[in-house]
């Protein structure tokens, strides 16, 4: 038997703020118990759901050095799906009414108590991982502080570190000086092959420098990053360790995202009743939604943060232009502001035509998904991306940029050879985007058979966890030997 231990800030059923905490919620308990036991660990946060702290009971409490100081350090424990989840307690860190501040400072600060957390709670609870799979930067001193002060230590001789990149663009970085004094890391980690970077420390750069492996979550995004566009300042130490770098896919929970059984849809269908069933969620999203109803209208659905790297400045460009043609649009998310109000503007404008819903609905979500025909994402950047796999999963046809996991997990349309589930454009282009859009009408127009049986070809795609945790396990059993 093979102990791994995920560390992450989030985690379902638990907390999430985004696609982070499906991975962490989700991967482990689909990889084989019979060869590993894999459990989480992760804040508990005072903000988490009353019904998700019912379930902890209390394991133990000790005292840390930390920033000067003798911190307390709780630990929970709950167990899920047969899958141990470990919380490190402490209010003064993990307070607040979200788990994440704007505070920089202060939440490198908090994960930086966190990483030194994580390693000392576990002669604690009894359990020595071999592995330990950190999650983003905010466990990206956990490497750092396993070499620096715990691998003398006859406990933690040996154990092996792996740091998985769900999203490059977010780092951890404050000046060097106040970096040290938080973390109690003597000179020789802030040079430029550790720790510094750019005159400033970086937190992630130390678990990228650190880990024995690196993932991240598509193969394409793993070719991205060594790029100076995608790199975001570390692409050359990406390169440098490419060997040890590895794009695994991220999947869905294919219980949750079912259109067979799904809680939140009034109509459910499969992949072999769609073409009389899936309609009727159109429908009553037209209804829903003061649309013009009308069966035969291309519906399309977007359910995102309305930021800049999700590709909004495109669709702004275009609005006027796609709402010439006979399409619907339904729109779910927050984000900046510029984009809330040029799709409420819009709303306004077309008001049979468009829907901007600016808020987040997990139900609203599974009903744009099981009732629109199409789902456009044509992102910047998208190291995997979990809509368009949903959207896949309901047989609602993605429009997606050939950027990172979209390119990945959505085969272009060949009305040749009558393959594909989707459409792509290359360039990150207005209007090549709206080409994209329009070919997707015409063939949902023109060619309905071609169009149900990309529907079909869609349904059957497998981008279950069972996928990816068998490409986790090969990693881990290469890492531990």
């Amino acid at each position: 038997m093979k102990h791994i231990l995920f560390a992450a800030s989030e985690g379902v059923p638990f907390i999430k703020t985004g696609g982070l905490a499906d991975v962490v919620g989700s991967l482990p308990k689909c990889i084989d118990r019979e060869y590993f036991d894999v459990r989480v660990v992760m804040p508990k946060y005072p903000c988490m759901r009353q019904e998700a702290k019912d379930r902890m009971t209390f394991v133990t409490s000790f005292y840390m050095d930390f920033n000067f100081k003798s911190e307390y350090v709780g630990v929970m424990t709950a167990e899920v799906d047969g899958v141990t989840f470990y919380f490190i307690d402490n209010e003064s860190y993990f307070g607040g009414m979200r788990p994440y501040g704007d505070d920089t400072l202060w939440e490198i600060t908090k994960f930086a108590f966190f990483s030194k957390a994580v390693l000392s709670i576990l002669p604690a609870v009894g359990f020595r991982p071999e592995l330990i799979h950190c999650h983003d930067w905010q466990t990206g001193l956990v490497p750092v502080y396993l070499k620096e002060r715990f691998q003398g230590n006859e406990f933690y001789h040996g154990i092996k570190t792996v740091m998985t990149i769900h999203n490059l663009k977010f780092q951890g970085k404050w000046d060097v000086k106040t970096v040290k004094g938080i973390t109690g890391l003597s000179d020789y980690f802030f040079t430029p092959d550790k720790l510094e970077f750019n005159k400033d420390a970086n937190l992630l750069k130390g678990g990228l420098v650190y880990a024995d492996a690196i993932t991240t979550v598509s193969d394409t995004y793993a070719e991205e990053i060594k790029t100076d566009f995608y790199g975001e300042g570390l692409n050359g130490l990406l390169s440098a360790r490419k060997a040890d770098l590895r794009g695994i896919v991220n999947g869905i929970d294919y219980d949750e995202f079912n259109p067979q059984t799904d809680e939140y849809l009034t109509y459910k269908y499969n992949a072999d009743n769609f073409r009389k069933e899936k309609v009727k969620n159109k429908r009553e999203l037209q209804k829903r939604l003061n649309l013009e109803q009308d069966d035969r209208r291309f519906m399309i659905g977007i359910v995102s943060r309305l930021t800049d790297q999700k590709g909004f400045d495109l669709i702004a460009y275009m609005m006027d232009e796609l709402c010439s043609d006979s399409v619907q649009l339904v729109v779910l998310g927050t984000g900046e502001e510029r984009y809330e109000n040029m799709f409420r503007h819009y709303d306004w404008k077309y008001a049979d035509k468009v829907s901007a819903n600016i808020y987040y609905s997990e139900e609203m979500s599974h009903k744009i998904y099981a009732g629109c025909d199409a789902f456009l994402m044509p992102s910047l950047f998208e190291p995997c991306g979990l809509s368009q796999l949903m959207a896949l999963r309901y047989g609602t046809i993605p429009i997606v940029r050939e950027t990172g996991g979209l390119k990945d997990t959505v085969e272009p349309y060949n009305e040749y050879e009558s393959t594909g589930t989707g459409f792509s454009f290359t360039n990150y282009n207005a209007h090549e985007m709206l080409a994209a859009i329009r070919y997707a009408e015409r063939i949902y127009y023109d060619r309905k058979r071609e169009w149900n049986k990309m529907v079909d070809r869609a349904m059957a795609a497998d981008f279950s966890w069972h996928v990816s945790a068998r490409k986790y396990q090969e990693m881990y059993d290469w890492l531990i030997g």
